[in-house]
């Protein structure tokens, strides 16, 4: 009998690997645009809901309330799975005493993987809301767009984390591209 390899360990090894051998791999589209004090723009966002995929307006989810923002490579990805989501299901209860009232993650994925990605995780059910930006283009538009060829992820989001009141950005953690330290629930938390 052979050892079934543990696959996050694997891929997270054979990014930093990447990222540290070859950083001419990655890059950037643009510079980011989430500076303290930036209303995020408005974007049309898919959810799954009972009936099937639907359009929600990100500007009527942030509106009037204080909410977390994060955003992440991919839904099945190694440190997305294993340190990143769950960092926000750790801290959810947290963020609540804090007076945050919802977590969204953004993912540059469809509705459907999201789905399945919330089911496996147990993210939907603790209550972190997946919002596909399907197209990438409010990833795009704020400037976390990036691409690593190499191991097949292109226009994909860098990790972030934000509390945002009234859609405006009050606090905000970025990451390099392929880490995974201040955008994680905890890092963003004690900014609070």
């Amino acid at each position: 009998m052979c050892d079934v390899p543990d696959v996050p360990a694997v891929a997270d090894f054979i990014g930093k690997r990447l990222l540290e051998e070859r950083e001419d791999l990655w890059f950037h589209r643009s510079m980011p645009s989430l500076a303290i004090g930036t209303k995020l723009p408005d974007a049309a966002m898919s959810v799954m809901t009972e009936n099937g995929p639907a359009i929600v307006q990100l500007a009527s989810k942030l509106a009037g309330r204080k909410t977390v923002v994060f955003a992440l490579p991919g839904a099945f990805t190694g440190t997305c799975s294993t340190k990143h989501l769950p960092s926000f299901m750790r801290t959810l209860e947290a963020f609540k005493a804090k007076g945050v009232e919802e977590i969204f993650c953004v993912v540059v994925n469809d509705p459907f993987v999201l789905q399945a990605w919330g089911a496996a995780t147990g993210s939907t059910a603790a209550g972190i809301t997946l919002l596909a930006d399907a197209d990438g283009s409010f990833t795009n538009e704020i400037g976390m767009a990036f691409s690593a060829p190499a191991i097949g992820l292109y226009n994909r989001s860098n990790r972030y984390a934000l509390v945002v009141n009234d859609g405006v950005v009050t606090h905000a953690n970025l990451d390099a591209p392929g880490v995974c330290d201040l955008s994680t629930g905890e890092a963003l938390l004690a900014l609070l």
